[in-house]
């Protein structure tokens, strides 16, 4: 498979804004701010929704939807965190936001995965068969049960600024 430069663009933004995301989620369950991969993750997340929109592309497909989505959720993240300072319900609006949008860059992940890797594919060509939708169940309950500890945690902390 070849990529195009700004598909390989697009693949290597979304990369680190969830491997970025995994770290600001590891920080969320352990009530730390961690300030610097927090922007990390927030501006990556925007850059590859905005990026996927010019992949060229002959009809509006799910991962289209996806990207509008995680936009509007990140309207109101980057907000909560950076104009609000996550004070009072704006902590938990921010942590809720912000597990959303990795949330939904794992989905598009695992989505990639059952259309680009051969065995997957194998197992589920059009997305709508039993191993792609188990997959995706258990990366739903896997971030609810995250989301859950995460706002829990760092609601009640008293937080101080971090890397």
């Amino acid at each position: 498979m070849v990529l195009t430069p700004l598909v390989l663009i697009h693949v290597v933004i979304s990369l680190i804004a969830i491997a970025a995301g995994f770290v600001v989620m590891a920080g969320l369950l352990n009530a730390r701010r961690l300030d610097g991969w927090t922007a990390w993750f927030l501006w990556t997340t925007v850059a590859t929704s905005v990026s996927g929109f010019f992949i060229p592309a002959d009809r509006f497909l799910p991962s289209h939807a996806v990207g509008i989505i995680s936009l509007l959720v990140l309207a109101v993240a980057i907000p909560a965190r950076y104009v609000r300072h996550m004070e009072g319900s704006w902590r938990r609006i921010y942590v809720l936001t912000a597990v959303l949008s990795l949330y939904l860059n794992v989905f598009v992940l695992v989505a990639q995965f059952f259309s680009k890797v051969p065995a997957l594919k194998a197992m589920a060509p059009t997305q709508s068969e039993p191993p792609f939708l188990i997959a995706q169940l258990v990366v739903l309950a896997v971030f609810g049960v995250l989301t859950q500890k995460a706002v829990s945690r760092f609601q009640s902390a008293n937080l101080a600024a971090t890397a």
